[in-house]
């Protein structure tokens, strides 16, 4: 029974230890706002895509740990997964989609 206690221990350090990395990198970068990442990419500045994908990074492993989805069926690993990830998508696209309209459209109106 001691070492299911050790391995709990050991994994929550482990994901902490992750998590905590990957929100390190998220505010550095955000207070240091590297100059060369603020060349638009697809849709965005190549800043806001490695927030993105920094954001999903963390929400995927806390999907996996927190929700123990590392001892479900392959099935339902996936629908979970592959649902999240389709939302996702979808909700970022609109996002960028809406943000550039509200740009180009208020550009004459509003100073940035």
């Amino acid at each position: 029974m001691a070492h299911a206690h050790e391995s709990n221990v050991k994994r929550i350090w482990m994901v902490f230890g992750l998590l905590s990395v990957i929100t390190i990198i998220e505010v550095a970068l955000g207070i240091i706002k590297p100059e060369a990442l603020h060349l638009h990419g697809p849709g965005t500045s190549w800043l806001n895509w490695i927030f993105i994908i920094l954001t999903l990074a963390k929400a995927y492993y806390i999907t996996w740990t927190f929700m123990h989805m590392e001892g479900e069926k392959k099935w339902f690993r996936r629908s979970v997964v592959w649902t999240a990830v389709f939302l996702i998508v979808y909700l970022v696209t609109l996002l960028l989609i809406e943000g550039g309209y509200l740009y180009e459209t208020l550009s004459p109106l509003v100073k940035w």
